[in-house]
């Protein structure tokens, strides 16, 4: 096996405080949504965990700016300018997700340090990283104090718009963990892109790279 360095320490420790803040704003924020029918807390002890953790994930999200930035690695996001090389590495990727990783064919793309995720990757981790968390993180401070921001909700359109935006990128974040295990599973073992996690390292048979 060759194994490639891939995930600096600070990208391990934010990457599972990230995945822990996430979850933990799934349950509380569920819970205040749906008081009524779930009882995993007091509605004030909902908020209050959910506040805490909103403002753990807003820092947790400016550590992980800074990091890119300083390391100048944001580039890893994104896609190659070039449309033709990504509209075919995106239909070879595509092609390997689909078909492909059923045949045993080996993954079109080979990760490496400065060029860590295929063209399908990029996508989705830009937006989500450069838009989606972003917007949900504004949605969040914004009703995290109706009185003080009242102007600036006023402006995008009032609290339903806020608050619809904040439920519907919810959903769209927990779908995606979803979908991000499941790819998570597919390197050559099921636990491998997990274990690199952890390790930093990450294993690819000699063959295939």
């Amino acid at each position: 096996m060759h194994k490639t360095y891939l995930h600096p320490m600070p990208v391990r420790l934010w990457h599972w405080n990230n995945a822990f803040c996430f979850l933990v704003l799934i349950v509380t924020g569920a819970q205040i949504r749906y008081r009524d029918a779930l009882d995993l807390m007091s509605f004030k002890n909902a908020v209050d965990v959910h506040n805490f953790f909103g403002f753990l994930l807003i820092a947790n999200f400016m550590l992980w700016a800074l990091y890119y930035m300083i390391s100048r690695k944001l580039k890893i996001y994104i896609p190659d300018p070039n449309l033709k090389n990504f509209v075919l590495g995106s239909l070879k990727q595509a092609r390997y997700y689909g078909y492909g990783i059923f045949v045993g064919e080996p993954n079109p793309h080979h990760a490496t340090p400065d060029n860590k995720f295929n063209p399908m990757q990029q996508v989705a981790y830009f937006n989500i990283m450069l838009l989606l968390l972003p917007l949900q993180i504004v949605s969040g401070l914004l009703m995290w104090d109706i009185k003080r921001f009242a102007a600036m909700i006023s402006i995008v359109g009032g609290i339903k718009v806020v608050d619809s935006l904040h439920v519907f990128l919810t959903l769209f974040f927990t779908s995606f963990l979803f979908v991000h295990v499941y790819l998570a599973t597919l390197g050559h073992t099921p636990l491998e892109h997990i274990k690199a996690m952890f390790t930093g390292y990450e294993e690819e048979s000699e063959v295939a790279h």
